[in-house]
Order: structure tokens, then sequence, then C-alpha cells
């Protein structure tokens, strides 16, 4: 399940599961072709949520993770995270990653 995250509600939705959080920004072309690979990952893995962060929507977010260049991911597990891969990446890294996670 994809969700958009507003700084009010951030901690809640990376708090229980399996979570990767992608900070992005809404002109940015890397960004726009990360979206197509989280979309591809969605269908592909039910468990996973998803969590997009506006970087000019939720300034408070953006600053807390020090994030500098978009795109950036957070993977989570349960609330810790797990691994930080910033630029851009294609599904199959992040298929990658979700396995170490996960296995």
């Amino acid at each position: 399940m994809i969700t958009y995250a507003t700084d009010k509600n951030y901690d809640e939705l990376v708090a229980e599961g399996v979570v990767l959080v992608d900070f992005f920004g809404v002109h940015c072309g890397p960004c726009k072709m990360l979206a197509k690979s989280l979309d591809e990952l969605d269908d592909e893995f039910p468990f996973l949520n998803i969590v997009k962060v506006d970087t000019d929507k939720c300034p408070e977010q953006t600053e807390k993770f020090r994030i500098n260049g978009i795109p950036d991911l957070y993977f989570y597990k349960d609330g810790k995270v797990l691994f930080h891969q910033p630029g851009m990446v294609d599904a199959e890294e992040i298929r990658s990653k979700l396995a170490e996670i996960l296995y």
C-alpha cells in the first residue's frame, strides 16, 4: 500500500511492519522514475508499506532526516531504520534490500 505522509503522521506510518519510505519532490525527474518502480513493488509485495514524503510539504521530517538530495529511501522494520539508500535505485536493488531485511 502506498501512503502519503505528513509531518504529523510520519512516526505512526513507520511504526509497524516492513516500510519503505521515499523522500521525493514533485518536480524531480529521478523521483518520477523511482515512483514507477515503487508502483511495481507495491503490486509485487502486498505486505510492504510504502510511505511517500513530499519534501516540500513535510519540512519537519525533511529537516529531521537531513534530506539534502532526492530521491532518498529509508527501509524500516517495526519502527527501526535498517537501511538508508540515497539517490536513484532501480526495482531490482530495492528487491535485494528487502530480501536482506526479510530473510
